[in-house]
């Protein structure tokens, strides 16, 4: 299976979760909200399509850590391919943290067995935050996710 990539930012992110991460930005928003700092990966035929095969073989080579973030533009537009990414990072044992501008509960429950932690909520500008850790604004959340349950961070 394929998937649409935009960009990975390999072993250089402090602000996507615990640790230093690598994030992959995915392809594709439907949400189109105001103020994105991601507008580039708003349209799927912008993005690169390779095999998650592939994916999931450089980022075991490259990523030495296992500390990965998947975002977007909307990682849950390319669900079908993000759920089998999930799940052959969590069998090579990936610490992995979804960022959705989903709701928590509009997430599909069937990722949250390959997640260890997952940020919620669209940005809005004028709950804009940079003390609160792992979301832009102050309405979105980020929760560790343990046993297919949920700690609030």
């Amino acid at each position: 299976m394929d998937i649409y990539i935009n960009t990975i930012l390999y072993n250089r992110s402090l602000v996507d979760g615990p640790g230093i991460r690598t994030v992959v930005f995915l392809q594709g928003c439907n949400l189109y909200c105001p103020e994105c700092h991601n507008k580039n990966t708003w349209e799927m035929n912008k993005g690169k399509k390779i095999s998650i095969d592939y994916l999931v073989k450089e980022l075991n080579r490259k990523v030495i850590n296992k500390k990965i973030t998947i975002s977007g533009g909307e990682p849950l537009m390319q669900f079908a391919a993000l759920k089998e990414l999930l799940l052959k990072l969590k069998l090579s044992n990936f610490n992995i943290a979804l960022y959705t501008g989903h709701e928590f509960e509009e997430v599909p429950k069937e990722l949250f067995k390959h997640l260890d932690y997952i940020k919620t909520g669209r940005f809005i500008k004028k709950l804009q935050t940079s003390v609160v850790p792992y979301v832009g604004s102050t309405n979105q959340k980020f929760e560790r996710i343990i046993e297919n349950e949920t700690i609030e961070k």
